[in-house]
């Protein structure tokens, strides 16, 4: 398998599948449409559907089932990126080498369409819900609590995150930020594709301990990035974190034990997909992506 054709196949299936949620109509919320279409499609690594579609290929190839969710995940993630980067969070002016959305159009139509993106993603689920045969719909109510209670996790974070901004931090603080800002998302969506496939709990169990190392390595990747990333290849200015006084793992352990709990949160990812061996090829090179990405 080639990760970099298969990664970029996976891309390509989650972009054609998102257009379809575009509003193009003549109204007068118009530039808001604009505004969420912007950051939608502004690019990324559509690392999180990627995850729901993979993992439910572990046991099953109809991803037609699990489509809507990832949509929505990819959604729930843009508007907390566009809500990231106001000024009263992060204050960041550019994202993948683009002027943020704040800065595209303005704050208050950058916070609309962060909410919009949000509420879509429920439009999403509920219509995937309404549209669902009955001997099927306990799976999906049950993925969909999942999302939610996971979107609530991710909010608890981000607030926790800026609360902590300039103040001293708990090892302990530290781990419940990142576990809930970056962790629960991520885990969500290996969730949602295992559960989805109907997975056996001792399945599930694994996978679950897969996600939640491979969310927790793509947080202190992104402390390392902040640090010593290349700006040109991030597409952002490196250095906010430190800028902003937030506590993250570089500025708590220093740089060189960040990269070895990175690269040991990897291999204990990897390990817990053996048992798969070939049908989970991609995930394990997803994890080694992660590590090793340079934006």
């Amino acid at each position: 398998m080639d990760f970099k054709e298969e990664l970029k196949k996976y891309q390509e299936i989650i972009n054609c599948e998102l257009e379809k949620y575009l509003r193009k109509e003549q109204c007068p919320e118009e530039i808001l449409n604009q505004s969420m279409e912007y950051s939608l499609m502004a690019g990324g690594k559509r690392l999180r559907p990627i995850l729901v579609l993979a993992t439910y290929r572990l046991f099953r190839t109809d991803i037609e089932t699990c489509m809507p969710f990832a949509v929505a995940i990819e959604m729930v993630h843009n508007f907390s990126l566009i809500h990231d980067d106001l000024p009263g969070i992060d204050n960041d002016d550019f994202r993948h080498g683009k002027p943020t959305n704040h800065k595209q159009f303005n704050e208050a139509t950058a916070i609309l369409a962060g909410d919009g993106l949000l509420n879509q993603a429920y439009i999403v689920i509920s219509n995937t819900l309404q549209n669902t045969k009955k001997e099927e719909l306990n799976k999906k109510i049950a993925v969909f609590q999942e999302f939610s209670k996971a979107v609530d996790r991710m909010i608890a974070g981000e607030f926790v995150d800026t609360e902590f901004e300039g103040k001293p931090i708990s090892e302990d603080y530290l781990d419940y930020i990142h576990k809930n800002k970056t962790g629960a998302l991520l885990t969500l969506c290996v969730r949602m594709g295992a559960i989805l496939a109907e997975s056996s709990k001792e399945d599930l169990d694994r996978l679950i301990s897969y996600a939640e190392k491979i969310g927790l390595a793509f947080q202190i990747k992104d402390d390392i990035l902040s640090e010593e990333g290349n700006e040109e290849i991030l597409g952002k200015p490196v250095g906010n974190d430190k800028k902003l006084g937030k506590c993250t793992y570089v500025s708590k352990y220093g740089l060189a034990e960040a990269k070895e709990k990175l690269a040991r949160l990897t291999k204990e990812a990897t390990e817990e997909l053996k048992p798969y061996r070939e049908k989970a090829e991609f995930l394990i090179e997803l994890a080694n992506y992660i590590e090793k990405r340079n934006k």
